[in-house]
């Protein structure tokens, strides 16, 4: 066995409902992401994991302590776990961003990779740090599973370079709040995508709506 990583998206919040870019806002989990994160709990309860981690914003670190908490074991925090800076975009909705924003809103959408957010990153240095710090815990856990609570963002950027696919295509993979992704890796050079957004824990009242 390399070193499994089960990639976790965090529950719910109320900008997600409301389908607000959140970045760096640190929004909690609202009472449906909750519910969400214990679910998944429940489906991870009996697996043998040597770490949980998690991105310091408190809507992934309130899922993986969710998370963790049926193992007793701590959450590690990780700064370059952090979802993508939006800058002067947090707290806008997707409408209110093209209204205020048109050009650099199509450059965005059209270049993530390169195109810079203002006040905030592009997508090549998120990826960047994102990266990195996976790097990192597969080169700690060499062959062991780990728990890591992330982002939508970051999800799809780390299977997105650890599949070779362009960035600028990555807004094509879905990830649904406290989905269920899985890398195994035998070294750096050779992970294989085991699962997916994976929500068959959530069933019907929890899923996305």
């Amino acid at each position: 066995m390399g070193c499994k990583i089960y990639l976790i998206r965090h529950g719910e919040t109320i900008w997600n409902q409301d389908a607000r870019f959140q970045g760096r806002t640190d929004i909690p989990l609202s009472s449906q992401g909750m519910e969400q994160a214990k679910a998944l709990s429940r489906r991870l309860a009996g697996g043998d994991f040597a770490a949980f981690l998690a991105s310091g914003l408190s809507r992934a670190r309130q899922t993986a302590e969710l998370i963790a908490a049926p193992h007793g074991k701590p959450v590690r925090t990780v700064k370059g776990l952090e979802e993508i800076s939006f800058g002067e975009w947090e707290g806008l909705t997707f409408k209110e961003i093209k209204e205020r924003y048109g050009d650099i809103f199509s450059a965005w959408w059209d270049n993530p990779f390169d195109t810079r957010v203002p006040g905030g990153e592009n997508l090549a240095e998120m990826a960047d740090r994102a990266t990195a710090s996976i790097k990192e815990i597969v080169n700690t856990y060499p062959e062991q599973q780990v728990c890591v609570v992330a982002h939508g963002g970051v999800i799809k950027a780390i299977v997105a370079v650890v599949l070779g696919l362009d960035l600028n295509y990555f807004w094509r993979l879905r990830q649904d709040n406290a989905s269920l992704s899985v890398i195994e890796f035998y070294g750096w050079e050779r992970p294989i995508l085991m699962l997916y957004n994976d929500i068959n824990h959530l069933g019907t009242g929890l899923a996305a709506r």
